[in-house]
Formats: C-alpha cells, structure tokens, sequence
C-alpha cells in the first residue's frame, strides 16, 4: 500500500498543496491565488477567512488528482509565510482583524522607539533579529492596541495569537490545537534563540500577555488530528510545521553545517545550516532556528533580498520590456553581456547586509548602445549580485566558505540566471528534481514524523539533482564585476 503525505504550502500571494509519495513522486498539486489588501500606504492585509477557503479550495482540488484513499494519507504538513500575524477568538475562532502581513510596515515608529530606548541589543542578543516591522512582536502589540488596548482579553487567555502555521493548525483541528513550532516562533522577536521559549523580558516591552501565545512544540511530530475539514477525512495526523524558508533548507537535505540554499521568488532568501548553536552576525545577517526534532535543534544563518522575480515583473509591468516573466531569458541571451550596465534592484530598499530602507533602485552604465537586451542580463546580474553578498557574508561569520549550494524557486528555472549565479559566486549551484521544495519540506518533516521516512539519511538518498551549473568566469572578470556592482550600491 503505498503512502501519501500532503503539504500544505500557504504562501503570500497563493496556497499550494502538494502532494507526494514514499518515493518523493509528486502525485498531484494545486494551487490558489489569495487577493492582497492595501488599506493604506506601506499596509499590507489578508482577510483571515480567504487564508483558510484558499486551503480548502487546494486541497479539493490536489486531493483526488492524486489519487489517494483516505487511508493511504499518512499525514499533513504545513509551512507558511513567516511573520504574518493574526489574532482570534478561542471560544469562536473569529478573526479580530485582518492579518497583517509581513510586507506590512505599520510599526516603523513601534520599532524606532524601542530603539530610541536602547532595547536593540537586548533583543539582538536573544532573537537574533534587528528590531524592524518585518517581524511579528510589534505587529501583534499593534493587533492588541486595536482589538484589545487594555490588554484584558488577552490575559484572561480568551484570545489566541499565531503566524499562519499556527491559524492553519488551529482551523485543521477544528479549534483544539494552539501551537508553533521554533522556526516560527524565532520570526516573532518575542521568542529566545539560546533556551528556545518565549520570553518576558522580550514581552514586556511591547506588553505582550504571554496567555496569548501558542505553545512551541518541535518542527516534526504529531500535533493533533484532523477535524471537520472539508477536503480531508478526520483523523489524519498533522505532523510537520516550518517556516518557508526554513522548510524549504529541509527540502533540500541541506542537513549538514555549512550547507546551504537559496530560494528565489519575488525576493530571494540565502540560509546556511549552522548546527546545534546559535551563530550571532557580524556582518548583518539574521540567526534564527532552522528546525527542531526531538530535542536536536538545527540554527541557521539567513540573508534576505528584498527584490529578486520583483525586478522582473517590474521589467515586464512597469517598463514594458518583456510580455510575460519567462521571456526575460532568452531576451537577456542577445547579448554576450550587459555592456557596463549595472541595475541594482533595491526597489523598496536594500536587506541583509546593508539593511538600508532608504535605499532606491539604480541603473548606471547606460550609453547611447544600450539595449533592452543589455537591461535585462544586467537585470539577472543584479538579482546574482545580492546573493554574493549575501554569500560573502556568511562565510564571514562562519569564518569557512559554504558547503553544498541548492537553489529552488520559480526563478531558479532560469537557466542563463543559475549559470550567472555560479559564475559570480564562483560556487557550484545544485538544483533538484523537485524545485517546489518548500512544500516538500513540509512534506518531509509530516512524514518523518509518521514513520514513512525512517530518518533524514534516508530522505537526503532519496533527494536528487536535476542539474548543476559549474563556474566558468575567470577569477579576475569576477571580482571587477562585484567592483562594479559595490560601487553602483554605494549610490543607492
């Protein structure tokens, strides 16, 4: 009898669910779109209830395309866009508010004041995060201000707070399970990295009841049962839990320290598996749990670029060059190069190292020989640039350069930007056979924890690579091409 694992996949601008058998086949996968809302300026909202419809939707639609008997499904993992924040009723699961995203940017003051306060080492020191609306503490301070500005409700435990795993979790057991697990609960700037609990000096001051909370349980073991959900049968096991990113270091076996992936989508996102320690920064990267099994905790180092499949679609979009993302490839292969141009992509600011929100996009080099061809392989250049960085950084804190290098993401299905990327990196890239890897994290860690994987030896022989693009840029033409782009961000 064979077995199944499904993977629920709730990203920011869809749901998929995938599902996949013992032998890492994928058997079927669906995919909804989630509208975005934009009340104001720099806000960013999703309607709670849309969240869950667009997981029943996905998983009518996966579920029988799969082909598997309600028997066969061992179990369902979840993972989730990290930091996006809710808040809800126990007795009703009535959503208080909007969920606000993790793009949101509301608490831009919040964060400036607890700084002004002199409270960023403290929270430096215990989350590994810089104090920025990014993260979820202040969004959650800023939920309760609104629904709840005494703070009664929330101490009296009548309210339940979560990221989206925690929601879903809550919706799929029909109410009974309150949990995260640390991926995420090292996203909200209330949770410490070194005893892995939420804690009150991190509480206070953003007077954070701590009865709000869920409880933080491992990355892959059996929270509860499935319960009146429309697609699935009750009685499955829900069984693995992990922020994207995070899951999709899972997914792609990057077990080992030093090994490392990177995703890229709208933004990219470049971790490295550190082991069993928390590794601080000093080149301003952010440390964060990458998983916990059992009582072995894995930690991760994490850059992120803010704009990466986004300066593509602005191409397309906002300048008209391309009709559609894919043609960006073989429009960028005109050229042999881009011809001195330069494009650095910090359409709403730059991240990790820089961590400059006031920076803007620049484009440099143009000349009167310039062509759409030449935009759109600088265009690739500059999303590779920002990894480098990134890279360089990481090695910088782990005082070695990376291990292996797997990438995944809609974007990493560019051929000419992997082999860009290798050659800038002078690192060889790995992509694997199955690219949608951060529901295949979910995946792994759900059945991990059931029994149809017996360990992670057995999923990385089963992981496998579908190509790897090898470095062919001389030593030199490399770093005078990072010259170049460094002295283009420095007028950003």
């Amino acid at each position: 009898m064979a077995r199944c694992v499904v993977a629920i996949d709730q990203g920011t601008t869809a749901t998929t669910v995938l599902v996949v058998d013992e032998a890492l086949r994928v058997r079927a996968r669906a995919t909804e779109e989630l509208p975005q809302l934009f009340p104001r300026p720099g806000w960013v909202e999703h309607d709670p209830r849309a969240i869950w419809e667009t997981v029943e939707a996905a998983l009518a639609r996966a579920l029988p395309a799969a082909g598997c008997a309600a028997h066969e499904i061992a179990a369902v993992g979840v993972t989730n866009q990290r930091e996006t924040t809710l808040l809800w009723e126990r007795a009703s699961g009535r959503p208080l508010h909007h969920a606000i995203v993790w793009q949101d940017r509301r608490t831009t003051e919040r964060c400036a004041a607890l700084r002004a306060t002199g409270l960023e080492p403290l929270y430096r020191q215990r989350t590994g995060l810089v104090l920025d609306p990014y993260f979820s503490g202040t969004k959650l301070a800023w939920l309760l201000d609104h629904c709840d500005p005494q703070r009664t409700r929330a101490r009296r435990g009548e309210l339940a707070f979560g990221t989206v795993d925690s929601y879903l979790l809550w919706q799929l057991t029909g109410g009974a399970v309150h949990v995260t697990d640390p991926s995420n609960a090292s996203r909200t700037l209330l949770f410490g990295l070194e005893h892995l609990r939420w804690e009150p000096e991190l509480l206070a001051p953003l007077d954070i009841p701590e009865a709000v909370l869920p409880t933080v349980r491992s990355s892959s073991e059996v929270y509860g049962l499935t319960r009146g959900v429309r697609a699935l049968p009750d009685g499955i096991p829900i069984a693995g839990l992990a922020g994207d990113q995070q899951a999709a270091l899972f997914g792609q076996a990057c077990f080992a320290p030093g090994d490392a992936k990177c995703t890229y989508g709208t933004g990219a996102f470049l971790l490295v598996n550190t082991g069993s320690r928390p590794l601080p920064s000093q080149h301003g990267l952010l440390t964060t749990v990458a998983w916990r099994l059992g009582e072995q905790v894995s930690y991760a180092l994490e850059g992120s670029a803010f704009i990466a499949g986004a300066a593509v679609q602005w191409l397309r979009d906002g300048l008209g060059l391309i009709d559609e993302a894919g043609a960006i490839e073989a429009l960028a292969r005109r050229v042999p190069d881009s011809g001195g141009v330069v494009f650095v992509p910090a359409l709403v600011g730059l991240g990790a190292p820089y961590w400059r929100p006031e920076a803007r996009g620049l484009i440099s080099g143009l000349t009167r020989g310039t062509t759409a061809a030449h935009l759109a392989r600088a265009t690739l250049e500059g999303i590779a640039c920002q990894i480098c960085e990134l890279a360089e950084a990481m090695a910088g804190d782990l005082g070695a350069e990376l291990g292996s290098f797997r990438v995944d993401g809609g974007a990493a299905r560019n051929d000419l930007l992997m082999q860009l990327q290798a050659d800038l990196l002078g690192h060889a890239l790995v992509r694997p056979a199955i690219t949608e890897t951060t529901a295949l994290g979910a995946a792994l860690l759900a059945g991990l924890a059931t029994g149809v994987w017996p360990d992670q030896a057995a999923i990385g022989a089963a992981w496998q690579a579908e190509r790897t693009f090898e470095p062919q840029l001389a030593a030199a033409q490399r770093t005078e091409r990072l010259a170049e782009w460094r002295r283009a961000v420095a007028r950003a």
